[in-house]
């Protein structure tokens, strides 16, 4: 059963272990199954812990190779870059997560007007729809805060096109019990499902498809297999990718927050850190599960932070906690902690983000096709 995330950087590291020496060697051919929380996983879980780098892209991407070779590796490898993808696209169209965000509470209020669109609502985040598979997966995603890959597509499209309920509404219920709930991946593909992040591209949700890749378990009647990709008015604006701030040089205090909890591998350059706090903003809505997750992550991420660094840690981030110490961060891409950073803090990007994200403006097929390039340049 896969459905246990101690939050450690050590257990993301175990966990990877697990993946190479199992079902990383048949990620390819295997990673589209999806056979049940009580089975071993078919893809890497290891998401819970990249989504805040207690694991980084940069290490897994290197364990994969060293495992598989280039060849072997590569469409976990192009899985991993997906990722960061989705990160530089939100980067650059912050528009995405604003409007998507102003848009739930539009479909709120429409629940609370709509009777008929409110039982649908409910029906499907208690899992009470009838719906062979997507009831089950309601039910999971609630009680163990993760689902395959596979079926959050079928969950998604079933949830738009066959049930007719608004996508904002099943992104916030995803990013309120999802343990690896990234503002950019879960936005972003939500709009991919919808067929709005590639406008008129969306995905459909097919019995025979969900009857093969669960291996029979189920068999959902009554999915619309033949919809229409959803429009809107104006698609989010593409913006300049903002720079980073000048390299620290002097001492500091170090701001952890929970899209970084690597501060060891940090590019603090010449600054030497005199103290560290840790920043939570939970995801809007969070379940307790969720919050849970993100203090332990960060007490793990604070801890390692005091002993690498030989520094004192901040019990609170109250005034007065930096102690006239200019604040450095990793950058924090959009989202919760992006928000909840104060002014005047230093933000430091990392090699791996600096590099993919200018390639992440339009379409994945340019980031995809400089992926080798990338690699060879570390």
């Amino acid at each position: 059963m896969i459905r246990d995330f101690p939050m450690t950087r050590a257990a993301g590291l175990e966990r990877l272990a697990t993946f190479l020496d199992g079902a990383g060697a048949d990620y390819a051919a295997a990673r589209n199954t999806d056979r049940g929380p009580e089975k071993s996983p078919t893809t890497s879980a290891l998401s819970p812990y990249l989504r805040r780098r207690l694991l980084t892209e940069a290490e897994v991407v290197e364990a994969a190779l060293a495992a598989f070779g280039a060849e072997g590796a590569e469409k976990f490898v192009t899985e991993v870059f997906w990722r960061t993808y989705f990160k530089g696209h939100l980067e650059t169209h912050p528009e995405a997560w604003t409007g998507y965000r102003a848009e739930v509470e539009t479909q709120r209020r429409r629940l609370e007007a709509e009777p008929g669109l409110r039982r649908t609502y409910e029906a499907a985040v208690e899992g009470c729809t009838g719906i062979d598979g997507f009831d089950d997966w309601a039910r999971e995603l609630v009680a163990t805060g993760w689902l395959h890959n596979h079926a959050r597509m079928w969950f998604a499209s079933i949830w738009i096109f066959t049930l007719r309920l608004p996508w904002p509404l099943g992104a916030d219920f995803f990013l309120s019990h999802l343990l690896d709930g990234d503002p950019a991946s879960n936005t972003l593909s939500w709009r991919w499902v919808a067929g709005l992040h590639t406008r008129g591209k969306h995905y459909v949700a097919r019995a025979d498809n969900i009857r093969r890749y669960t291996e029979g378990r189920f068999d959902p009647a009554g999915l619309d297999e033949y919809p229409d990709a959803l429009e809107e008015e104006r698609p989010p604006r593409e913006e300049r990718l903002s720079p980073v701030d000048p390299a620290p040089t002097e001492e500091v205090a170090l701001l952890l927050h929970l899209d970084d909890l690597h501060p060891e591998s940090l590019p603090l350059d010449g600054a030497t850190v005199r103290r560290v706090g840790g920043l939570i903003a939970h995801a809007p809505g969070a379940s307790e599960q969720v919050r849970a997750a993100d203090e332990a992550a960060m007490a793990d991420g604070l801890a390692r932070a005091v002993a690498h660094f030989g520094c004192e840690v901040a019990q609170n981030i109250g005034p007065g906690w930096t102690e006239g110490l200019p604040v450095v961060a990793a950058w924090a891409p959009v989202g919760p902690s992006a928000e909840a950073l104060p002014e005047g803090c230093l933000r430091v990007r990392r090699t791996w983000d600096e590099a993919a994200w200018p390639l992440s403006t339009r379409g994945f097929f340019k980031l995809r096709s400089a992926i080798p390039r990338l690699l060879a340049e570390g």
